[in-house]
This record gives structure tokens, sequence and C-alpha cells, in this order.
């Protein structure tokens, strides 16, 4: 049987972003909210590669989050100069910087695999026996 041909890199941040795994699409990755199994289900992809490897997730969460305050804060700033509401932008963005951050981390782990898989081309010691 000829081997699967490996998926393409929107393919395969598309599985990021939709909290599946990178390789086969399987999804159901995480045990709770904030918990992410360490195997794929499906395909046995494992996910922590090394101690550290999350870090890289954590980068993704900070820039959307911080990506997202900035685009919020600056059309708030543009729409009302001449006379800034602070206290009044402040409670829309406060709640952006507490709550983004915990609402996308599991689609940041999921994300950080995917670009990992697609652009750092990873391989795991089952595709380099085939």
């Amino acid at each position: 049987m000829a081997p699967e041909a490996a998926p393409s890199r929107s393919t395969v941040l598309g599985r990021g972003l939709t909290r599946r795994c990178p390789r086969c699409g399987a999804g159901h990755l995480f045990r709770h909210y904030f918990e992410l199994i360490a195997d794929c289900p499906k395909c046995g992809l494992h996910f922590e590669r090394e101690p550290g490897y999350f870090a890289g997730a954590l980068a993704i969460n900070i820039m959307v989050a911080g990506g997202l305050f900035a685009v919020v804060f600056v059309a708030l700033l543009a729409a009302t100069i001449p006379t800034v509401p602070v206290v009044e932008l402040l409670v829309l963005l406060v709640p952006i910087v507490v709550f983004v951050p915990i609402i996308y981390y599991p689609f940041s782990k999921t994300v950080w695999m995917a670009v990992d898989r697609a652009f750092l081309q990873r391989l795991d010691r089952n595709e380099l026996l085939d």
C-alpha cells in the first residue's frame, strides 16, 4: 500500500484552528478544557515532543490576545478622538486582556502543534521508520 500523502500546510493549520490533530485531523484532544491528552487517539502522534515544547503556544496566545487588544484599542481610540472616554475604554479592553487568553488557551496549543508540523517539518519516530 502506498503511503498516504502529507496534508497541505493550509489543511494542517485549519486542523489546528479547530482543535484537531495536525497529522490526521482527529478531534477530542482535550480531557478537560485546559488538559490536553498526551497522544492522538487516532494516529498516536505524541503532542509534547520535549519539555518546554508548548512555549510556542504561549507565544501564540500572547500574540492573539495582544493583537486583538491593539486592534480594538486603535479602533476605539480613532472613533472617539478628541474626547476619549478612558473609563469606558478600560471597561471594554480589560476583559479582552483577561478572558481572551483563557478562551484561546486550547486553540493556542493545537495551533502551535499545527505550525510546528506545517512549517518546521518535524517528523515523529513512526514517520522516520516508514
